[in-house]
């Protein structure tokens, strides 16, 4: 299920640009234990801290939402769905991290957290649609905030959320995996690879192509 919604408001007196010269609405998917944050065992929760970010990830963030993406931070939340960590625990965790981005001028669109898992204990073992591989973040995203799929990206080195971006039409970014990732019976090809998430930032946004508009 999506957490918290979060989202800053447009106002009522922009003038829409005139058609064909202004930029789509994208968003950037970003894996939040996947890509955004080097946990030490991504099946446990930890306490939050700003030393878990990869190095830079937040700057790069902060710099490139000025070229107009919808920011969203996805992924399971295993620890809490199969008993190791409390709703209460990740609740904090969540505020935290959130309060930390913001304090650095990172808008979260979007915190898109699956707390259930059809394999899940207790009452947190029920089917999601918002559970990857499945695509329901990204049709969210797309109903509700009017993202168009194909100019987004999906950065991760999941390969259950790099599959679910490739099915739901997004382009998608792979950080620590080179060549195709493959993982049973789901393979995909990344149209982008890079070390980190950093790096892949730089990237996207040295190649926006709609950087000069």
């Amino acid at each position: 299920m999506p957490s918290r919604d979060r989202f800053t408001p447009r106002s009522r007196h922009l003038l829409p640009p005139l058609p064909g010269t202004g930029v789509p609405r994208r968003g950037l998917f970003v894996g939040r234990s996947s890509a955004l944050l080097q946990l030490p065992d991504r099946g446990r929760l930890p306490e939050f801290s700003p030393a878990l970010f990869t190095p830079g990830a937040v700057d790069a963030l902060f710099r490139i939402q000025a070229r107009q993406w919808n920011l969203y931070l996805v992924g399971n939340e295993e620890a809490v769905a199969h008993g190791r960590a409390t709703d209460e625990h990740w609740q904090v965790f969540e505020k935290a991290l959130l309060a930390h981005l913001a304090g650095q001028g990172v808008q979260v669109a979007r915190n898109y957290a699956c707390l259930d898992s059809a394999n899940g204990k207790g009452r947190h073992k029920r089917d999601s649609v918002f559970e990857f591989p499945n695509t329901g973040v990204f049709y969210h995203a797309a109903q509700e905030d009017g993202v168009r799929l194909a100019e987004s990206w999906l950065v991760s080195d999941d390969v259950n959320e790099l599959a679910a971006g490739w099915r739901a039409g997004t382009r998608v970014a792979s950080v620590r995996i080179t060549g195709t990732a493959c993982a049973g019976d789901l393979t995909v090809e990344p149209q982008r690879s890079a070390p980190n998430l950093t790096h892949l930032l730089h990237e996207l946004a040295e190649t926006d192509e709609y950087a000069r508009r």
